[in-house]
């Protein structure tokens, strides 16, 4: 069984293989080749334009790479369908604040597969919802339209949107701009205690240097143009072992100071 699971933990999650992208003519990223295993925290930093949110977005099938392949939980971008084994955040300016829909219905959504938009919600799905905004502090504004929320406020609701379905792998596009800095420390806690004991890898872009670099460390494992990767593996078979992400409920909003 130890064996068994010390392979289960170093399995591909991502594969980037010499990948390039350009918007018209100019050249973004160029032969960036990447790989991220299982229960990696992967942290990417960069200036403005060195094309973090594009990569991103190659990753979560938005955008297409001009050249090279990538691979997600093996298998090539272009055939792969399992979209709730991962959560995205994308940055707030992607958010059309008009669109008229509540919070309870943005985290819901989380739950949808592109193979399965019409399928009937179950009172655990709903539970799930009410778990992720209790954890993401915004249970009381459930029935509140998005759009009438603060900036921190919608972005702690896209937060319970990309964890509701406990996906495998998290994605995260600046998660904190516009949260209070109070707010965001709680957020770091929980994602250092969700990437400790849970089936779940992350890559998540900021400009926060200091919260990465005291988790990740000081030195990028890889270097691509003008991003860097800092890399903090969590392999040990024996902590990889929690799939569901409201058992630790409780530590959750005591870490982001939930009463």
């Amino acid at each position: 069984m130890e064996n068994s699971n010390k392979e289960f933990c170093h399995q591909s999650v991502v594969s980037i293989d010499n990948i390039s992208f350009s918007y018209e003519n100019k050249k973004v990223i160029e032969k960036l080749r990447f790989d991220v295993l299982e229960r990696d925290f992967v942290g990417v930093i960069g200036s403005n334009g060195a094309g973090k949110t594009t990569l991103l977005k190659m990753l979560v099938g938005l955008l297409k790479p001009t050249d090279g392949e990538i691979r997600l939980f093996d298998r090539p971008l272009s055939q792969f369908k399992d979209w709730e084994r991962i959560g995205y955040v994308p940055q707030k300016n992607a958010f059309n604040p008009l669109f008229p829909a509540t919070v309870r219905e943005i985290v819901l959504s989380g739950l949808y597969s592109k193979k399965q938009v019409y399928r009937r919600l179950s009172k655990a799905d709903r539970q799930k919802a009410e778990d992720a905004m209790l954890a993401m502090r915004i249970e009381d504004l459930a029935d509140r339209r998005i759009g009438q929320l603060s900036g921190g406020q919608q972005q702690r609701a896209f937060l319970a949107r990309a964890i509701v379905n406990n996906p495998e792998l998290l994605i995260l596009d600046e998660p904190t701009v516009g949260i209070d800095a109070e707010t965001q420390v709680g957020f770091f806690r929980m994602i250092r205690h969700m990437h400790q004991h849970h089936h779940m890898t992350f890559i998540m872009v900021s400009h926060d240097m200091d919260m990465m670099q005291s988790y990740l460390g000081t030195e990028p494992q890889r270097v691509s143009g003008g991003i860097k990767f800092y890399v903090k593996h969590t392999h040990d078979p024996e902590d990889c072992r929690e799939t569901n992400l409201t058992h630790s409920l409780g530590q959750i909003r005591e870490m982001i100071g939930v009463q």
